[in-house]
C-alpha cells in the first residue's frame, strides 16, 4: 500500500509561489505535450539506439501508459523504475506522469537489498526493470523478491532476452493502442516523483516531489543557465534515476522543450565522444567525472567546443579543476550545491569575483525562484556566523516517504528543510558551505571538517582527486584519512600532503594521519557521487602497517 504523501509546506505558500509565476502550475505530461504539439519533429532523446523525436516519444509514452492501465496501475500508485539512461527510461517517466502515477526511479547497479528497501518502504505496486545490465538481471531478481513485498503486484521486464518468470514484458505493454488512453490531469501540487538520496545513509532517503516543484523550482535552476530562446541540449553523465537526473525528463523536456543526450554508462572516452558528436549545450556531472575526462583529454587533446556550461554537483569543485575545465571545454563551469532534500544554490555561468580566502566553499547566491536559504545558528557558533543551512522555496519537496522520523528531524513546521550542512551567508548574500554536521571527524574531542582539508589538498600539484574520511581509532576516537588519486606519473606521500597543508596555513591538528592512494579513480555510488563508505572499507581492510599508503 502506498504511503500517504503529506505536504509539509503550508498550502498558502505553495499557491503563492504559483501565483508569482515561479511554477507553471501545470502537470508534467501536459507541459511535455505542449512542446510535442509545437515541435513534433524536434529531437527529444539521443541515446545508444539513435534519435527519438518528440512525436515518437509521445506516441511510445501514451502506448505504455495504456499498457500500464491494462496491467492494473492506477493514478497515485508508486511505480519503481530501474533502467539505464535511455529513451526507454524517458518513456517510462512520461507514461507514469500521463497516468498520474508516482515514479520512483533508482539507478541500475544497485543491489536487490537496496531495491527491496526502496520498494517496500514506498509501498510500490509495480516496478519496471532492466532485463539485464552489465551482468545483473534486475527484473528476475525483483520478481523473486515479490513474495517479500506484499504491495508489489507487478514486475515489468525491459529489454531483449527470455522473459523471467513472474514478469510482464515492457515490449508487450508498448503494443497497447494509444487511442484507448486518456491522460490524467493531476493537480500540479500532487506527487509526481520520488527522489532517492545518493546512498550515504544506512538506507537511502526517499523524498516526494510535486509536478510544480520539479518543473517550477528545479526548472528555474536550469532556466538560469540557458541562453534565451535556445532549447537546451543536455548531456547527462549521471543517471536520470539519480536526484541530479531529475532535471532530465521533467526539466529539460517537459519544462524547457530541449533535448536529452544520454550515455547508458559513463566512461571518460564515451563522454568526450558524445560532446564532439552531439554538441550539447550543457554537460551535467560530478567533479570526479570531469577530472577523469580532463585526464583522458590530455592523452587525446582533440578540441572540444560549443558548450554553454559545464554543471557539476555532488561534491565541492576545487579551483584547479575549475580552471583546467574552463580551458579545455571553453565554457563557464558551474559549481552546484544541491541535494534530493530540497536545497539548491550555484555559482552561475558568469565568473563572479569572490573575495580571496574566507572559510568553506563559495556556492553562489540563493535564487528565491528556486529556494531561499537561511542559516540556523548552532549552540556556541553565534560569533562565527556559521550554522545549519535551511532551505525553502518552489522546489521544496512534499515530505520524506515512509519515514516519519525523518520528517520530524529534517522539516520544520513552517516548511523549511534542515539540510544537515554547515554554512554561512556573507554580507552580500553569498552562501559558503563549510562542512556537514554528520561528516565532522572528532579526533580526541576536537572537530575536523573533511571538506576544509579536501579544499586545501585539491591544490596540491600532484593530486588529481581527493576525499577525506574519518577512520576509527582506539586512542583518539577517530583520525582523518586522505584518499588520493595522484596525477599521472606522480607519487603521493603523507609527508608531502602535510607539507602542503603547512604551506596553506592549515592547523596541524587537522592534517590527515592516514593515506589511501587510489589508482585510476575514486569509487562512485550508482548515483555518481564519491563513495565514502567504500573508501572507509578499503582503509579498514588495510593492515595497520600499510594504512599510511595503500592502493
Amino acid at each position: 500500500m502506498t504511503h500517504p504523501l503529506h505536504d509539509l509546506v503550508p498550502a498558502p505558500l505553495r499557491r503563492a509561489w504559483a501565483a508569482e509565476g515561479h511554477c507553471p502550475d501545470i502537470d508534467l505530461y501536459t507541459l511535455f505535450r505542449a512542446h510535442r504539439t509545437a515541435h513534433p519533429l524536434r529531437t527529444a532523446v539521443v541515446d545508444a539506439r539513435g534519435e527519438t523525436s518528440y512525436a515518437e516519444l509521445d506516441s511510445r509514452a501514451r502506448c505504455l501508459a495504456a499498457g500500464l492501465v491494462e496491467a492494473g496501475i492506477r493514478p497515485g500508485d508508486v511505480v519503481g523504475v530501474q533502467l539505464p539512461n535511455s529513451a526507454a527510461a524517458v518513456t517510462a517517466d512520461l507514461a507514469l506522469a500521463a497516468l498520474g502515477a508516482v515514479a520512483l526511479p533508482f539507478p541500475v547497479g544497485r543491489g536487490s537489498r537496496e531495491a527491496r528497501s526502496l520498494l517496500g518502504r514506498s509501498g510500490a505496486g509495480a516496478v519496471i526493470a532492466a532485463m539485464e545490465y552489465r551482468g545483473i538481471e534486475h527484473a528476475r531478481e525483483l520478481a523473486e523478491l515479490a513474495g517479500e513485498l506484499p504491495a508489489l503486484r507487478t514486475v515489468i521486464a525491459a529489454g531483449p532476452g527470455p522473459l523471467p518468470a513472474g514478469c510482464l514484458s515492457l515490449a508487450e505493454l508498448l503494443g497497447a493502442g494509444q487511442d484507448s488512453f486518456t491522460p490524467e490531469r493531476p493537480h500540479p501540487d500532487t506527487a509526481a516523483r520520488i527522489l532517492v538520496s545518493s546512498g550515504s545513509e544506512a538506507e537511502p532517503k526517499m523524498v516526494a516531489y510535486t509536478h510544480n516543484a520539479l518543473a517550477g523550482g528545479r526548472g528555474n535552476f536550469l532556466a538560469s543557465l540557458l541562453t534565451e530562446g535556445t532549447p537546451p541540449r543536455c548531456l547527462f553523465l549521471t543517471p536520470l534515476a539519480s536526484a541530479f537526473g531529475s532535471s532530465g525528463t521533467a526539466v529539460t523536456l517537459a519544462r524547457h522543450g530541449g533535448t536529452l543526450v544520454l550515455l547508458d554508462r559513463f566512461t571518460p572516452e564515451a563522454a568526450l565522444a558524445a560532446i564532439r558528436a552531439h554538441r550539447p549545450t550543457h554537460v551535467l556531472g560530478v567533479p570526479t567525472m570531469v577530472r577523469m575526462m580532463l585526464e583522458q583529454w590530455e592523452a587525446d587533446p582533440v578540441p572540444v567546443d560549443g558548450l554553454t556550461a559545464l554543471v557539476l554537483g555532488g561534491s565541492a569543485l576545487d579551483a584547479a579543476t575549475q580552471e583546467e575545465a574552463r580551458r579545455v571545454f571553453h565554457c563557464p563551469v558551474v559549481n552546484l550545491y544541491g541535494s534530493a532534500d530540497g536545497v539548491n544554490c550555484h555559482t552561475g555561468p558568469a565568473r563572479e569575483s569572490v573575495p580571496a580566502g574566507g572559510p568553506g566553499v563559495v556556492v553562489g547566491r540563493p535564487d528565491p525562484t528556486v529556494c531561499e536559504i537561511r542559516i540556523a545558528p548552532l549552540h556556541g557558533s553565534a560569533s562565527t556566523g556559521a550554522g545549519e543551512i535551511l532551505a525553502r522555496g518552489p522546489m521544496t519537496p512534499l515530505c520524506y516517504v515512509g519515514a516519519p522520523e525523518l520528517n520530524m528531524r529534517y522539516r520544520t513546521a513552517d516548511g523549511w528543510v534542515r539540510t544537515g550542512d554547515l554554512g554561512m551567508l556573507d554580507a552580500d548574500g553569498t552562501l559558503r558551505v563549510v562542512g556537514r554536521l554528520k561528516d565532522i571527524v572528532i579526533r580526541g574531542g576536537a572537530n575536523i571538517s573533511p571538506a576544509e582539508v579536501e579544499g586545501e589538498l585539491s591544490s596540491h600539484p600532484d593530486v588529481r582527486d581527493v576525499l577525506c574520511v574519518g577512520v576509527p581509532d582506539p586512542l583518539m576516537g577517530e583520525r582523518l584519512a586522505a584518499c588520493v588519486v595522484p596525477r599521472s606519473g606522480r607519487e603521493i606521500t603523507l609527508a608531502s600532503l602535510c607539507a602542503h597543508l603547512d604551506a596553506c596555513g592549515l592547523e596541524r591538528r587537522k592534517h590527515p594521519e592516514r593515506l589511501l592512494t587510489v589508482a585510476g579513480e575514486l569509487p562512485l555510488t550508482p548515483a555518481g557521487k564519491p563513495d565514502r563508505t567504500a573508501l572507509r572499507e578499503r582503509l579498514a581492510a588495510a593492515s595497520p602497517s600499510a594504512r599510511e599508503q595503500t592502493g
